[in-house]
């Protein structure tokens, strides 16, 4: 017998990823799979890849029901999933993909969430220094955003290492429909997005924007000032996120650049710092829990620049969420994730 894991949200598609991914796991096994708006529905109505599947439904959305697995998996929106959590029992763990737990300052909180702020849980991006040994101690974790997550390891080992400035940086990152959940929403209709980009919630007002600041504060180096971009790209999945910071050192090479990173990274399964010259694509990472990244110096603005490519729904969420349970309950990190993405 595996672990029993619950998931509640399990009909949205951060929900059917982590289904996807616990499916090929050797060492979990799905318990209660609660959603609300479906429940008593067969899983593989909103799942229909998911065939392993066809004999479960959907359940209502009960604490006392997921209450019952060994690990809680909480794939709702923050209102729903702070409340949902304060009613499971303290001993049981669980692991948290909205952005309910993730922000320690209750007043930057509240400049972008209109909901009161329930707290901090230990962030789980395991790249982060020391963050392996925090994840697998706790018992609550608050698994990162999907745009944070590339900024982030992007940004963190520049800003760490004192090559770039904190205070300068802008980021423009564009992003699958998948991103912005299931509920139907006219904007991501087919004839809106086929053959379009479009930028929203620019101008410092993306809920994923002190959460960048707040993990580059941790990374050292000062205040970060950060300006980002999200924009809406014609593809279900993937991120691509081109992060750039003016260099303290103006003379700052490419090699410098890619050492700091590959320093950082020596040890991480799921970073890849690509060769020299290759750039990443959304489409390399799709259906994997990587994430790859390229670094130039651009001499002429005095700016390094970071691309970084990955699944929104592998490492910008499902795949990041059962990477850190795996570290809770004590497994290899890189248990039941694949290194692999999807092609063509």
């Amino acid at each position: 017998m595996g672990v029993r894991v619950a998931v509640a949200g399990a009909s949205g598609y951060a929900g059917g990823e982590l289904l996807r991914i616990i499916g090929g796991h050797p060492d979990l096994e799905p318990g209660p799979l609660a959603a609300a708006t479906s429940a008593g529905a067969p899983v593989t109505a909103a799942h229909p890849h998911l065939a392993h599947l066809d004999s479960h439904t959907f359940e209502p959305l009960a604490p006392d029901r997921l209450s019952s697995a060994d690990l809680v998996f909480l794939a709702l929106p923050h209102e729903e999933s702070a409340a949902v959590s304060a009613a499971l029992p303290a001993g049981i763990p669980v692991v948290d993909l909205s952005a309910s737990f993730r922000l320690a300052d209750p007043r930057v909180w509240s400049a972008y969430y209109r909901t009161p702020h329930a707290g901090q849980w230990c962030y789980g991006l395991p790249e982060l220094p020391g963050a392996r040994e925090l994840i697998a101690a706790a018992r609550r974790v608050a698994a990162p955003g999907c745009y944070a997550t590339a900024a982030i390891l992007a940004l963190a080992p520049l800003v760490a290492a004192g090559l770039a400035d904190p205070r300068d940086i802008v980021i423009v990152a564009a992003s699958g429909t998948s991103g912005a959940g299931r509920s139907p929403v006219a904007a991501l209709q087919a004839s809106e997005v086929i053959g379009s980009m479009s930028a929203y919630q620019a101008g410092g007002t993306h809920r994923h924007t002190p959460e960048i600041e707040q993990a580059l504060r941790s990374a050292g180096g000062g205040e970060p000032a950060v300006s980002f971009i999200p924009m809406l790209a014609p593809m279900p999945r993937g991120i691509l996120a081109t992060c750039t910071a003016r260099l303290h050192d103006p003379g700052t090479t490419t090699a410098a650049l890619r050492d700091a990173l590959a320093a950082a990274y020596a040890g991480a399964p799921f970073v890849r710092l690509l060769p020299e010259g290759r750039w990443p694509s959304t489409a390399a990472t799709n259906g994997s829990n990587m994430a790859h990244l390229q670094a130039a110096a651009d001499d002429h603005a005095g700016r390094a620049v970071v691309v970084a490519a990955l699944d929104n729904l592998g490492k910008g969420a499902a795949g990041q969420a059962i990477q850190a349970a795996n570290l809770m309950l004590g497994l290899p990190e890189t248990t039941g994730l694949s290194f692999q993405g999807v092609a063509p």
